[in-house]
C-alpha cells in the first residue's frame, strides 16, 4: 500500500514540500490542501508581483542578519538546500533568474506567475493533487498512528504523513491545533512593517530616501543598516524594515511606541562624522551652510536638520563655531524620532512567531511530539528580513521535509 500524505498549505514551502516528496518517493500519493481556491496567492504578489525568489547573500555574513528567528536552523538546513541549490533548481524547471544590484534575485520575465505556473504544472506532472478550499480544522492521531484531519464544512480524511506549512498566523488563528498536540507555541506578533511619525515637520520630507542610513532603538542592541525612505506616514525602506525584524517582538511589548535613532551619514564611527564637518568648516569658511551637503545628503534634508540645529541653512561655515559644530554632528549621527505605531509593508506581511522549534527536529523537521507531522515555512518560529530570505527559508523547508516525509 502506497503512504497517503498531505501537504496542508498550498504555498511556497508545501509545493516544494510535496514535490521533492514525490520526486524522492515516487509510489506516494501525495495531495495538497488549500483554505484559498488559488494556490501560491502569496507567492504571486510578492515583489510587487515580480517574486524576490531568493537573494545571493553576498551582503550576508551570517544568517543571523538574515533571520531574527531561526538562524541557527537556516544554517544547518543551507548546508543541504541553500540559494545556490534555490538558483540552480528553478534555474532547471525553466524559470530564467536574475541578480539584481541590491543582491535580490527575480525571474528575468520579472513576473511572479513564471514561478507560480512552474511549482503547479510541475506537482501535476508529477501527480501531486491539489485542492483548494480546504481549511483545516483538526488533526487527531487515529489508534493505527495515522492522521484523521478535519477541515471546515465537515470534510475530513485519513493520511499516513502530514506535513503542515500553512503560512504565518498574524492573529494567532489555526496554531490551538499543534497546541494540543503538545506543541509549544510562540505567539505570533508582526514583522516586517513601517514606522508611523507624528512629526508633522518630519513628514514634509516624504520622499527623500538617503541610502546609507542607521536605525536603531536608543538603550537596547537593535540596529539596521541601509536605505531609509521618509514616507507620508514615516519611515520605511530597507533600514526601517530590517529593524522592525528584528525588534518585532520588543515593539510588540512596547505597543509599538518607542524611540528610534537615525545616523543620517551610514558611518557608525562618531569621531569620522565630527572630522568631515570640521574639515568642510576649515575649507569653506565663506561658503553657505546650505551649498555644502555632508555625505552627499538630500538637499531637502539637509536643510531641515539644519534648521533643527537653529542654524539658518544661509549662514557661513566659518561662523559656526564648536557648539553649533557639535549640535550639527549629533543631529546627523543620533536624530531621535518617536514611533507612535506600525503600518503595514506593501502585501508581503510576514510574523514572527508560530510551532517553537523547540518542538521540532532541527534535522528532519518532523514534530518531536507526533512521528509522522512535519513543519515546513513561516507556521514555523523562523522569519526573515525583507529581500526573498522568507522565500528562500521556505524552499529550503519544503525540500529538507520532501527528503524525510516518505521514509519507513
Amino acid at each position: 500500500m502506497p503512504l497517503h500524505i498531505a501537504i496542508i498549505g498550498g504555498g511556497a514551502a508545501g509545493f516544494f514540500a510535496a514535490i521533492e516528496a514525490k520526486r524522492n518517493y515516487p509510489d506516494t500519493d501525495i495531495t495538497i490542501f488549500e483554505k484559498n481556491q488559488k494556490m501560491l496567492a502569496k507567492v504571486a504578489i510578492t515583489g510587487g508581483g515580480r517574486c524576490n525568489l531568493t537573494n545571493s547573500f553576498e551582503q550576508i555574513s551570517d544568517p543571523k542578519h538574515a533571520y531574527p528567528r531561526g538562524d541557527k536552523l537556516m544554517k544547518r538546513l543551507f548546508k543541504r538546500f541553500d540559494h545556490h541549490a534555490a538558483y540552480a533548481w528553478f534555474e532547471r524547471e525553466g524559470v530564467p533568474l536574475t541578480t539584481q544590484e541590491d543582491e535580490c534575485v527575480f525571474p528575468v520575465s520579472q513576473d511572479a506567475m513564471s514561478v507560480v505556473n512552474c511549482l503547479t504544472t510541475l506537482a501535476s506532472r508529477l501527480g501531486v493533487k491539489q485542492l483548494g478550499g480546504y481549511q483545516l480544522k483538526d488533526i487527531s492521531r487515529n489508534a493505527d498512528g495515522t492522521f484523521h484531519l478535519t477541515f471546515a464544512g465537515g470534510k475530513e480524511a485519513d493520511f499516513d504523513r502530514v506535513a503542515i506549512a500553512t503560512g504565518g498566523a498574524p492573529k494567532g488563528e489555526g496554531l490551538d491545533v499543534f497546541a494540543r498536540l503538545d506543541h509549544d507555541i510562540a505567539t505570533p506578533v508582526p514583522s516586517l512593517f513601517t514606522f508611523n511619525i507624528a512629526d508633522r515637520s518630519f513628514l514634509t520630507l516624504m520622499g527623500t530616501v538617503v541610502e546609507d542610513a542607521i536605525a536603531s532603538l536608543p538603550g537596547t542592541k537593535f540596529r539596521a543598516e541601509g536605505p531609509l525612505l521618509v514616507t507620508h506616514w514615516g519611515m520605511s525602506g530597507p533600514a526601517a524594515l530590517k529593524l522592525s525584524a528584528h525588534a518585532a517582538r520588543y515593539l510588540q511589548e512596547h505597543n509599538y511606541q518607542a524611540d528610534v535613532a537615525i545616523n543620517w551619514t551610514g558611518e557608525s564611527r562618531r569621531n569620522v562624522t565630527e572630522e568631515e564637518i570640521a574639515s568642510i568648516a576649515t575649507r569653506n569658511p565663506q561658503k553657505q551652510l546650505a551649498t555644502i551637503r555632508p555625505f552627499d545628503l538630500p538637499s531637502r534634508l539637509w536643510v531641515y536638520l539644519l534648521q533643527k540645529t537653529q542654524n539658518d541653512p544661509t549662514r557661513k561655515w566659518g561662523e559656526l563655531g564648536k557648539k553649533n559644530l557639535n549640535r550639527i554632528v549629533e543631529t546627523l549621527t543620533n536624530d531621535i524620532y518617536r514611533i507612535t505605531g506600525k503600518g503595514r509593508f506593501r502585501d508581503e506581511f510576514v510574523t514572527c512567531g508560530g510551532v517553537s522549534l523547540s518542538s521540532i527536529d532541527m534535522h528532519t523537521l518532523q514534530s518531536k511530539h507526533c512521528p509522522g507531522l512535519f513543519f515546513a515555512g513561516e507556521v514555523i518560529d523562523v522569519d526573515a528580513i525583507t529581500g526573498g530570505f522568507n522565500l528562500q527559508a521556505a524552499w529550503t523547508m519544503g525540500y529538507v521535509v520532501g527528503q524525510h516525509i516518505g521514509e519507513q
